[in-house]
């Protein structure tokens, strides 16, 4: 019977003899999915068309700037060079030695780096940097050319993998903010060698419906490889041509694909699309609540206007109206009455001091006979002044009485008592004639008591015979 190990006895296993075969190797490859976390180490995966090596490079064996070449011994005399450790980058080809080494936490392999050369940069970067200028030289990055987004997208067709998580988080995002949008998807492969075909395929399908108002292009992250497809010159092509705005999202925020650069506008991430094409949801709720707050304020400022216009009005036809008027005149009278009054009360003190020195001076002259005359005459000019003044005084409130009987028959709402009405326009003109109104038109009936809205229905004048 076969030996049954327990996984950490099959792992130990395997590392003893993975390591006991390899103990010393030298590998090259392309590098892709370098990290440089805090601690110094790093670590990045070798690759070339078939397979994928990962590994570390512990901050113990990274020199620093060299001084000469570790494989041939030749010494730079230009100069140290840089520490590859300090400038490796995703596509750079490079030959590494180190030791294999079996990580049982994971159950896999890789190469601890003991030594590391550049050797040029890879074919992939390469072929990246060569479409990138052929491109360019087309026109295809100038921002001239480049639209704005629609503002609040009201349907937006959204090219990716369905299942992927970059259309999980676009739709998470999505949800939470604006006021709503129509999302179709048009599914497409998103990595391997038949995404890119189906990536522009689609594109053309979208053009084709007319149907959107902006093409969303987005994926999750990955490695340069994983984000090939985007690298695509017919599919920069079908995103330079496109009839309606385009978005890219594609991998994170450090990775730049040639679809990005062709796209009208560049997101960093999947759910940073959604949040280029739609506002936050409570940022549209404070800007109704300042609008409302706006118009709320233009409404009391254009209340107050009107109030006070119609406060002065009102101020303007008191003054005008009859009954103030005839009040005025009231007031006038009675200033005038007084006023005469008192001149009459002084021209008889006046009168009476003048004839009682006259009588003095009579006495004195005439004697007693000659007094008693001109008293007499005084008397009798006395009761003729009275008569005259009570005359006057008879005229002067006839007079006022006709001007009140004349003023109340002016007033014009006196007639309404008698079952006259006036007919006013919606502008406030009065209708005088048949000629001044249209059929269907509203008018405003006042009566003695009130008023009444009424429509126009038949128009008829009156002959003159």
């Amino acid at each position: 019977m076969s030996q049954i190990f327990t996984v950490r006895e099959l792992t130990d296993a395997l590392k003893k003899t993975l390591e006991g075969a390899f103990p010393f190797v030298w590998v090259r490859g392309q590098v892709s999915n370098l990290s440089r976390p805090a601690s110094g180490h790093m670590y990045f995966s070798l690759k070339d068309a078939d397979a994928v090596l990962n590994c570390v490079w512990f901050k113990g064996n990274q020199r620093g700037d060299e001084h000469f070449d570790p494989l041939t011994g030749e010494v730079f005399e230009d100069g140290p060079r840089p520490s590859l450790a300090r400038t490796m980058q995703n596509g750079t080809e490079i030959m590494c030695a180190g030791r294999l080494n079996v990580y049982p936490p994971r159950g896999s392999y890789q190469l601890v780096v003991e030594l590391a050369q550049d050797v040029g940069l890879g074919k992939l970067f390469m072929e990246f940097e060569a479409l990138k200028q052929k491109l360019t030289a087309k026109g295809f990055f100038e921002s001239m050319r480049k639209r704005p987004l629609p503002y609040h997208p009201q349907k937006v067709a959204v090219i990716t993998a369905p299942s992927g998580a970059a259309i999980q988080d676009f739709l998470r995002i999505a949800d939470a903010r604006g006021w709503g949008a129509q999302i179709r998807i048009y599914p497409a492969l998103v990595q391997g060698d038949l995404a890119a075909g189906q990536l522009a395929d689609q594109m053309d399908r979208v053009n084709a419906d007319g149907w959107a108002d902006v093409i969303v292009l987005i994926r999750g992250g990955g490695s340069i490889e994983d984000l090939w497809a985007f690298n695509d010159e017919t599919l920069a092509e079908k995103i330079f041509g496109s009839a309606i705005p385009v978005i890219a999202g594609v991998g994170h925020e450090v990775d730049t694909t040639i679809a990005d650069m062709t796209a009208d506008v560049r997101a960093a991430t999947p759910s940073h699309a959604a949040q280029l094409l739609w506002p936050e949801r409570a940022m549209l709720v404070q800007a109704l609540d300042e609008l409302e707050m706006r118009l709320a304020r233009r409404i009391e400022r254009q209340l107050g206007a009107k109030e006070h216009s119609l406060s002065t009005l009102e101020r303007g036809l008191g003054w005008l109206s009859p009954v103030q008027k005839l009040g005025r005149l009231d007031e006038q009278f009675v200033t005038l009455s007084e006023r005469l009054e008192r001149a009459l009360a002084l021209k008889l003190e006046t009168v009476e001091r003048t004839v009682a020195y006259s009588e003095e001076r009579i006495k004195r002259a005439f004697g007693e006979g000659a007094v008693t005359y001109q008293l007499q005459k005084i008397h009798t000019l006395e009761s003729r002044l009275k008569w005259a003044g009570d005359s006057l005084f008879t005229m002067a409130e006839r007079k006022l009485d006709r001007a009140a009987i004349l003023l109340e028959s002016l007033n014009p709402e006196k007639p309404l008592e008698r079952g006259y009405s006036l007919v006013q326009k919606k502008d406030g003109t009065f209708v005088r004639s048949v000629d001044d109104v249209t059929k269907g038109e509203h008018l405003h009936v006042m009566v003695a008591d009130g008023s009444v809205g009424v429509q126009v229905e038949t128009m008829k004048k009156r002959s003159d015979g």
